[in-house]
């Protein structure tokens, strides 16, 4: 017998095809996941090394069906607002946002706080 001269195949080995394009598929889906996440998350990342926000709900109290109560802060004003299927709706102002204001004036429970405002507006 003859030793014939080994003919190298064209063809790569398998293995390392299989290893090369799932290892593609794994980066694209990662590149894939990672803009999912950050298309979702960009302004809570924004948010925290711009400024503090200057609009901020403080309190919700739902009231029925499709209406709510809300107590709203932006900069230094309060505002009470009542939502409804018909719009928003401006109830009150509050008194400011200022620590001293809020620990010198009597503690009052929200019902309390929304009895005055009613009494007020009749």
């Amino acid at each position: 017998m003859t030793n014939l001269p080994a003919i190298s195949s064209p063809v790569p080995d398998m293995g390392v095809s299989l290893l090369r394009v799932g290892g593609a598929l794994v980066t694209v889906l990662a590149l894939f996941l990672a803009g999912v996440w950050l298309f979702k998350n960009w302004q809570r990342l924004t948010m925290r090394r711009g400024t503090a926000p200057k609009l901020n709900v403080l309190e919700v109290r739902p009231l029925g069906q499709r209406q709510a109560i809300y107590v709203v802060a932006y900069e230094q004003q309060r505002l009470l607002l009542a939502s409804s299927s018909a719009g928003v709706t401006l109830l009150s102002h509050l008194p400011s946002a200022d620590p001293e204001v809020i620990e010198e004036a009597p503690k009052l429970s929200f019902a309390q706080a929304f009895q005055q405002v009613l009494a007020r507006k009749s």
